[in-house]
């Protein structure tokens, strides 16, 4: 029998910074996780070994984007102090800065090959750096409002960039002009990038909605609202088949393109969730988010064959995540994530599935299939999926405690925090005396 898809699972979560996380990327060498934040640094984590994180000052104003150089010999970070800065990323965090944009840069990326930098601006402006000479080479200036984001294709000849202007624009590199502009979006948009085959793009909108264009043939292909709030972000899979998106509706939600359905909805972050990232390889994938979280999900599903699957899940799998390790981290509330964790292992496959004869036991942090369709459809599960409304009145009461462990867990982790804090303060008071 074909083995049927994992579901992802959390490997690690880091807490260091002390304002919203804006920003995520692994080193190719998958030993190092960067994150920038609105608390105006970047902080390198390592995660092979773990050892402590680093943390990088030198930026006046909130980092909105970073990004590892595809070797991992640098690190860029663009900051609302409207400089970029390319670390090395050692513990000594040594850094050079270039100037060039009069107003917030939103967006900073390394062309594959390296070479090059594309910054996105407040000031309207998109600009090319070369990295090696670390010097400004040229801007492109069409665009009538803020830029957010930049981006190279995988074959360096093109740049996307979204704008406050409604629009999404594809610029030919060598002759430096406008070659199309995309119209279509309901709102902003947040985010863009390239597919991994760099025939289409997709774009993350404040209208709560994901779509994907043919650059080919300037056409709309899919156009998703699986969100109930606005998309900060967004990831293509290395394969090209997944896309992974995170929304101020506190969720991930990763897509199938070639079915085109929502394949999971991941909730971890408590608020929005403002980064996510797949890594080189596509075995793992990160996020960030306004409570200050990083998380460092092993991706699972891309490892198997999943036909067999997505003929048995007629919606979307809703994964909620256990104790996030805190236990090891507060022994007080281990009896609290002991019982939440007893209460995950409770194998709910036969509520869930429509095929009771090809029942799965969930190895990580599956609950249910909560009553959350994919929009448009937006109607509920429980007609006609056969649930009892007592078991499925069940379900929710456990859904429910859960969120106040959750809550508690929280709070306590919180708490830890401050004194973590003030325990350093008082040892820097102690070594200054």
């Amino acid at each position: 029998m074909t083995s049927l898809l994992e579901d992802p699972s959390l490997e690690q979560h880091f807490k260091g910074h002390r304002d919203t996380i804006t920003s995520i990327d692994f080193n190719a060498n998958m030993k190092q996780l960067a994150t920038g934040s609105m608390d105006s640094c970047v902080m390198i984590w390592n995660l092979k070994p773990q050892m402590r994180a680093y943390r990088f000052v030198g930026h006046k104003d909130a980092v909105l984007s970073i990004q590892f150089s595809p070797s991992g010999h640098l690190l860029a970070s663009a900051s609302r102090d409207k400089t970029v800065r390319l670390w090395v990323p050692s513990v000594k965090g040594e850094s050079t800065v270039l100037k060039a944009h009069t107003g917030t840069i939103r967006s900073v990326q390394f062309s594959r090959d390296g070479q090059l930098l594309v910054t996105a601006s407040d000031d309207k402006t998109i600009k090319v750096w070369t990295v090696h000479r670390q010097k400004f080479l040229f801007s492109l200036s069409q665009h009538i409002n803020w830029v957010r984001c930049a981006k190279f294709s995988p074959d360096g000849r093109l740049i996307v960039s979204a704008s406050d202007d409604k629009t999404i624009k594809i610029w030919d590199k060598a002759t430096r002009e406008c070659i199309y502009s995309f119209y279509e979006h309901g709102g902003f948009v947040n985010y863009v990038d390239f597919h991994p085959n760099g025939t289409c793009i997709a774009a993350a909108g404040t209208d709560n909605t994901v779509k994907l264009w043919d650059i080919r043939m300037n056409k709309l292909l899919q156009h998703y609202r699986v969100h109930s709030a606005v998309v900060n972000c967004l990831s293509f899979h290395p394969t090209g088949n997944y896309l992974i998106t995170a929304s101020n509706d506190s969720t991930l939600k990763i897509l199938d393109l070639l079915e085109g359905k929502l394949l999971y909805t991941l909730h971890g972050h408590q608020g929005p969730a403002t980064c996510v990232v797949f890594s080189t390889a596509g075995d793992f994938f990160a996020s960030g988010g306004s409570d200050e979280q990083v998380m460092v999900w092993k991706t699972n599903f891309d490892a198997a064959n999943y036909e067999e699957k997505l003929k048995n899940q007629s919606q979307p799998v809703n994964c909620v995540l256990k104790d996030l390790e805190i236990s090891s981290q507060l022994p007080e509330c281990a009896s609290k994530t002991h019982a939440a964790e007893q209460l995950l292992k409770t194998d709910f496959s036969d509520a869930v599935s429509n095929f009771p004869s090809q029942q799965k036991k969930y190895s990580s942090n599956i609950l249910a299939s909560e009553s959350e369709a994919a929009l448009p459809f937006n109607q509920s599960h429980q007609e006609g999926s056969g649930i009892p409304s007592a078991l499925a009145s069940t379900l929710e009461h456990i859904v429910g405690q859960l969120d106040v462990l959750t809550q508690t867990v929280t709070i306590l982790e919180q708490r830890l925090t401050l004194t973590e804090d003030k325990l350093r303060e008082c040892l820097d008071n102690q070594q200054k005396s």
